[in-house]
């Protein structure tokens, strides 16, 4: 090998790993013995053939390590190879400027172009291969790297980490001669890839003589002759061995995974893009697809999508396909490829609670088996900022509104550079009120804080992309695929029409329907939903889409009128289990309708059921116990349910028309991928609705709008202050440049027509100043931004900066709506004066959501009964926060009253007897029955405290005088988040376990956290009634990943209290710990 060859410093670490069969196996010196100093270099360790020769060495001394150092390759025939290794490095290091510095711009090259053909590469389980080579002397070298060039067909494929060795084989086969050597063969196991596979080569190793002529230190030249001389009489030794017979297969499946996630992380910024052998992810990810999910084969879109040249150089992207398309494997591919190769943590924001626990449950399986966190961000769950992990990297599934926390967290703490992706699903909600706009800050931020966060958004339902396109800097990738076709449907009368795009009015005439009505039936459906449903069910499955809760109840019974009683034989005993469920869970109630229903596989799924309803007729439905579900718009954005038809049973959404993104979503529900050929949809609609529902099948989609400046307090005024708060934009021309780079930014022409978007920056900056949330500071500069607006033309010269005061900061921190900021300071500080803490009802009381109370319409006569039932104490916290039982019985009895009350406080008041009643009995459904409200506003008025309980939490920690607040709402939080016995909430905490799932678990044996988590699925079957195999390894899942991020949590904070502090007086902190 010649002076000016490149040269390959390789390092490997590995885990312990059993291999009796082998015998005694080499071991890997470890990174502190290859590098005893800073000039010194790391011993060459080039593998060759991938069939590994042992025989008996003894292990070289202090290294823990027992895994064959040279992987999954055969040894050096003879050790003239070291000889050539230790030459080229003694002469290398006599180069001063060698021995100074070294850059990696040639390993990068090198790495790049070797893995460009390497669609798989194999070595040892758990090995981090980390190559290097200085650039000073690849200038020198006279030829190009071997990978590089086309012929060189003995490379092809093979690991950059082989290159220095087949480079050396190339360049001296001309000076063979007469000399003796051994050949070895190197048959290598193919393991296939897209459309290659590694080939099968024969290489001789050449022999040569040995020198040195480098001076080192007598404990450097010993600690190298020791290493030398262990590597010869290994390599030796393995080329003379016989090779022992074993499992290749065994042996490629253990060291795939590790190998392909190392190489993909080392090379990730080079132009390669394959990294691995499933889209650049280890094979085991195909395979985990395959078990869990049931995936073998991607469709053509995705194959594509995952191609596409902007999502391999990591720009920003849209995708838009029909509902049902398969859009979620993509992000779920390109997620895992964040986390597992480029080591980067991941945030994925999705529009509602019950999704966000449904993607936890399916992914966390993916973390246990693949090495990452997920972690929950919904209601009150979450920590902000999240928990650094040195080691694994973290998912996290987040709400929009905790989605923005999370970011507004990272950013604080300078840690937003560690996400290097965000998935937003459902990206049409941009457009969409007071969440669109909490969406569009995340964005927006993520966007002028973080180059390196990639962004991807995905949605059904987009129309002016354009906009978007701009807004996010990115690419947008569009496909009309569905994998099982749909055919629309209108009935008008007893006449079903196609919907037919080529037609002249759109629709062209299907059929007739033919069911024989009785009178009775005719008057009871003039729609014939019956003679519609009873085409599908019960061997398949129809969803209802209803306008109204009540609509959905009375369409449910009366189908089941007139139904025959054959409908009740299927699948009899599995309805009669899940009503006993639902029993079970609802402390022995059920639903008089469900009662009715389920029998026939009939039920109905609105908001007014709650989660543990909701959850098993959703898991009856989807295992063909139930075939048929009367429901709301709701369902069509929420958990996947497909169906075999779907039926719109008006063109309504409670009064209002049906929208086009709205219908998209409801029909994309029609066809279930695998199982049904076509899917079909039938909007049902009068004669005097034809005109309007014409128009709406053939216009496209809505478009999106920036809700920044119509949401006043929860968009742009939120927004200015957090910009502020987090030093993001200080000054009023920082501010406006910010404002121009988001979605109102981009069409501020098309928004704004009254005001322009630096008036409205420059009024909302002033509100929050006279508020007392920012106070302002003037800077002069030479010609300001201020000469821009006529409001300042006084003031010509000065620019004004900002920031954020005590209330400013703790309103923004506890994502505090701004409208009712000074409100909740008010009630709080008032609260300090006579605080009444023998019942948590007064605390209660300052938890209770604003927007809720608004909302309320109280039951006079159950708001006196309640209040009457009050101890002296508790009715003194009501005086105390402006109700009187005196005006509660006069409104009670219907009297006038002319003292003026404020209504919110009382309709606030009553919520918090709801809450307060429910804490002490912790049952929904009698709380509901007391208060005459339904069940499912009763819980989400639970989940929405224990959110806004959280957020006050965090709003009081801002505060120094709100001190005694902090302890006590760490409790009520907790309590509000789970309302259920103390024993409970450890299983609670499982994503998944609602209260009914968790008293069956208690009552079987399973205590807490680690007992879920060594649970046996099996077991867990047989013992739980109703439990399906999918959500018993979901359950364990989940329990384990909560408990390793538990472990791995206590085990930083140690590490962290046993770790020398960074500005310890006296010690200079090395590279690696300020990093």
């Amino acid at each position: 090998m010649d002076e000016g060859g490149c040269r390959i410093r390789r390092r490997v670490c590995v885990p312990k790993r059993n291999r009796p069969s082998l015998g005694v196996i080499c071991v890997a010196p470890t990174a502190a013995e290859l590098t005893p100093g800073d000039d010194e270099e790391e011993e060459e360790i080039v593998t060759g053939s991938p069939r590994r020769k042992t025989v008996g060495v003894q292990p070289l001394e202090n290294n823990d390590s027992e895994e064959d150092m040279f992987g999954d390759y055969d040894s050096f025939a003879e050790n003239s190879f070291l000889a050539q290794v230790d030459d080229l490095e003694q002469k290398y290091m006599q180069l001063p400027e060698n021995r100074k510095h070294g850059t990696d711009f040639a390993t990068e090259n090198l790495c790049s172009e070797s893995i460009k053909h390497n669609k798989l590469s194999i070595t040892t389980v758990g090995s981090c291969t980390e190559l290097k080579t200085d650039e000073h002397t690849k200038n020198q070298s006279g030829r190009e790297d071997v990978s590089s060039k086309p012929g060189a067909d003995i490379l092809y494929e093979l690991p950059s980490s082989q290159a220095l060795y087949f480079e050396n084989l190339q360049n001296s086969s001309n000076n063979f001669g007469d000399q003796s050597t051994k050949e070895t063969d190197w048959n290598s196991s193919s393991h296939k890839t897209v459309n290659e596979e590694l080939p099968h080569n024969s290489i001789e190793p050449q022999q040569t003589d040995q020198s040195s002529s480098h001076v080192r230190t007598s404990s450097d030249v010993n600690r190298r002759k020791s290493l030398k001389d262990y590597l010869k009489s290994t390599m030796t030794g393995n080329a003379k061995a016989q090779t022992p017979i074993f499992s290749r297969t065994k042996q490629l499946k253990e060291t795939l995974l590790s190998e392909e996630i190392n190489v993909a992380k080392k090379t990730i910024e080079s132009s390669s893009d394959d990294l691995g052998p499933f889209y650049s992810l280890p094979s085991k990810v195909r395979d985990l697809y395959i078990q869990f999910k049931g995936i073998e084969k991607l469709y053509e879109w995705q194959h594509t999508c995952l191609t596409l040249n902007s999502v391999q150089e990591r720009k920003n992207l849209i995708y838009s396909l029909p509902t049902s398309g398969g859009k979620t494997l993509v992000a779920e591919i390109l997620m895992l490829q964040e986390l597992l190769c480029r080591r980067k943590d991941v945030l994925m924001i999705l529009p509602y609670v019950a999704i966000v626990q449904e993607k936890i449950s399916g992914l966390s399986s993916f973390g246990i088996e693949l090495g990452f966190f997920v972690e929950e961000y919904a209601g009150s769950k979450g920590k902000f900022p999240p928990i650094k992990r040195r080691e694994k990297k973290s998912l996290y599934i987040a709400t929009i509104e905790k989605g923005h926390g999370l970011v507004n967290s990272l950013i604080e703490t300078g840690r937003i550079s560690s996400l290097g992706l965000v998935v937003v699903d459902e990206l049409h909600m941009i457009g969409e009120g007071s969440r669109g706009a909490v969406l569009e800050m995340t964005l927006a931020k993520i966007l002028y804080t973080s180059k390196t966060t990639q962004i991807i958004g995905m949605s059904a339902t987009l129309n002016n992309v354009e906009d978007l396109q701009k807004f996010l800097q990115a690419k947008y990738y569009t496909s009309q695929f569905r994998p099982v076709e749909l055919k629309e449907y209108l009935k008008i009368n007893d006449a079903v029409y196609e919907v037919d795009s080529k037609a002249e009015n759109g629709i062209t005439f299907s059929r007739l329907l033919n069911y024989k009505y009785s009178d009775t039936l005719k008057k009871m459906d003039p729609d014939h939903l019956v003679a519609l449903v009873t085409e599908v069910i019960p061997n398949y499955s129809c969803l209802v889409f209803c306008p109204t809760k009540k609509n959905c109840e009375n369409v449910a019974e009366m189908i089941c009128k007139f139904l025959s009683k054959e409908y009740m034989k299927h699948r009899e005993e599995e309805k009669q289990e899940l009503i006993k469920n639902l029993k079970n869970i609802n402390s022995g109630n059920l639903c008089p309708v469900l009662k009715r229903t389920i029998p026939l596989g009939i039920a109905y799924h609105h908001s007014g059921l709650t989660s543990d309803e909701k959850k098993l007729l959703e898991e009856a439905y989807s295992t063909g116990v139930l075939c048929l579900l009367t429901c709301t718009s709701t369902l069509a954005a929420g958990v996947n349910l497909p169906a075999r038809r779907v039926i719109l049973r008006a063109p309504y959404v409670a009064k209002e028309f049906l929208k086009r993104n709205q219908y998209k979503q409801m029909i994309g529900r029609a066809g279930r991928a695998g199982i049904d050929s076509t899917g079909e949809s039938i909007l049902i609609l009068q004669e005097k609705d034809k005109q309007q529902v014409l128009e709406l099948i053939s216009r496209p989609l809505e478009n999106c709008y920036s809700h920044l400046v119509q949401e006043f307090s929860k968009g742009i005024q939120t927004l200015f202050l957090s910009l502020i708060g987090l030093k993001i934009a200080t000054n009023l021309g920082d501010i406006y440049h910010f404002m121009s780079g988001t979605f109102l930014g981009v069409q501020q022409k098309i928004l704004l027509k009254e005001k322009s978007l630096w008036e409205i920056t420059v009024e909302s900056l002033q509100y929050l100043t006279e508020k007392g949330l920012l106070q302002k500071d003037t800077i002069l500069t030479e010609n300001g931004l201020m000469q821009k607006d006529a409001i300042y033309k006084s003031e010509e010269g000065f620019q004004y900066s900002f920031h954020i005061t005590k209330l400013g900061k703790a309103s923004f921190k506890g994502t505090i709506d701004l409208a009712y900021c000074d409100i909740l300071y008010r009630d709080l500080k008032k609260g300090l004066e006579g605080l009444v803490l023998e019942s948590p009802l007064h605390l209660i009381y300052l938890t209770t959501p604003y927007d809720m109370a608004s909302q309320c319409d109280p039951d006079w006569m159950i708001y006196f009964r309640q209040f009457n039932q009050l101890s002296p104490a508790e009715q003194n916290a009501a005086n105390l926060v402006g109700v009187s039982e005196n005006y509660i019985g006069k409104k009670a009895s219907g009297q006038a009253i002319k003292k003026k009350v404020d209504k919110d406080i009382v309709n606030r008041l009553y919520l918090s007897f709801v809450l307060y009643t429910l804490l002490k009995e912790t049952n929904i459904w009698s709380v509901s029955e007391k208060f005459h409200m339904p069940r499912g506003y009763v819980q989400n008025l639970l989940t929405a405290a224990s959110t806004f309980s959280s957020c006050v939490l965090h709003f009081c920690e801002e505060l120094e005088e709100f001190w005694v607040y902090r302890a006590l709402l760490v409790e009520l939080t907790k309590k509000l988040t789970y309302c259920v016995k103390a024993e409970l909430i450890p299983l609670m905490e499982v994503t998944g376990v609602l209260e009914g799932r968790a008293k069956q678990l208690y009552n079987a044996g399973y205590k807490g956290l680690t007992h879920l988590a060594n649970a046996n699925p099996e077991v867990l079957i047989r013992t739980i009634d109703h439990l399906s195999r999918r959500q018993a390894k979901q359950i364990v899942s989940s329990a384990k990943m909560l408990l390793h991020e538990k472990a791995d949590a206590l085990q930083e904070e140690a590490e962290e209290l046993l770790r020398l502090p960074s500005d310890f007086p006296g010690i200079v902190a090395s590279p690696i710990e300020k990093a």
